[in-house]
């Protein structure tokens, strides 16, 4: 390994490491440099730098967040030329130390990374484990029969505002659910500031009932858009349903909506295998061919 020193990361360390490191080897990448930042304790992070003869080579942090609060997120990027130098193993012992002091208690880790990636190998040398998988699904115009909610006392198909109170608190209690194997604190507040609010992108919802409104009716499943304005593109949807639900119930409900969805435009939905009623619906489409995964999937790992 080269002669290395380590400090804490400090302002315009980006602007060095950027031009050493270039362009982000993949997604997670280019998302997680946005969290190398001088340490801070509210939130709590710690991020280290690594010098070769005085210069940034390497970089790695470690934070918590309050939306998952049973583990810290982890990150280390190393430059090209000093990788398989034992350099991001060095900056994993200084971060495993560093978490072993968070005063949340907290010191499990977890990391997102792209299958095949330099990250993903130095996670598994790590000793860290899959506990997730997450993919970007494009479903194509009629990929599912249209059905005719909003008659009589069966479904029906409401438009609602992403302020809704109703819709709020069935975004929080399906992404809570669908967060057990990394359990979640989603509330009403942090629902709407970070999935429904203007800050957020979220454009328009609709719901799927049971049955009217009018008549009781609970919501189902709910799609909200986060695409401005129609194109030929694929529009950015999260769609949800009701964790309350029978499978059988759950998988029907998402179907009957994303039919709706996609009676004449493609929508892009990000799909976490722990979604399980959406992945039912998703499996056979993408097997016909009339979905596609685009991109490239993420893995979460953790130890």
């Amino acid at each position: 390994m080269p002669e290395l020193t380590f400090r804490d990361w400090r302002d315009g360390d980006d602007l060095v490491l950027l031009q050493i490191w270039g362009d982000p080897e993949s997604g997670p990448a280019g998302q997680f440099r946005g969290v190398l930042r001088p340490p801070s304790e509210t939130p709590w992070s710690r991020c280290i730098v690594a010098e070769d003869q005085g210069i940034p080579v390497a970089a790695g942090a470690v934070y918590e967040t309050s939306l998952h609060p049973d583990r810290l997120w982890l990150y280390v990027e190393v430059a090209k030329d000093h990788r398989r130098a034992g350099v991001a193993t060095a900056l994993l012992e200084r971060l495993r130390a560093e978490a072993a002091q968070a005063p949340s208690g907290v010191s499990r880790l977890r990391a997102k990374v792209e299958p095949g990636s330099t990250g993903a190998a130095f996670a598994a040398a790590a000793g860290l484990q899959p506990i997730q998988r997450s993919r970007v699904v494009v479903v194509q115009p009629g990929a599912l029969p249209v059905p005719n909610p909003g008659t009589g006392a069966g479904p029906a198909l409401d438009e609602a505002a992403t302020g809704s109170v109703e819709l709020t608190q069935a975004l929080v209690q399906f992404y809570n659910a669908v967060h057990g194997w990394d359990r979640s604190d989603m509330t009403v507040g942090r629902a709407q500031q970070m999935l429904l609010g203007e800050a957020a992108g979220a454009s328009g919802a609709v719901v799927l009932r049971d049955a009217p409104k009018e008549q009781d009716g609970k919501i189902t499943a709910f799609a909200i858009s986060y695409t401005q304005s129609r194109t030929d593109a694929p529009s950015d949807v999260l769609l949800g349903y009701d964790p309350a639900l029978s499978d059988a119930a759950a998988q029907a409900a998402v179907a009957q909506l994303l039919a709706l969805l996609v009676h004449q435009y493609p929508v892009q939905l990000e799909v976490d295998d722990a979604m399980t009623a959406l992945t039912a619906v998703l499996e056979p489409l993408l097997a016909a061919g009339t979905a596609s995964v685009a991109g490239t999937e993420t893995v979460i790992l953790s130890n």
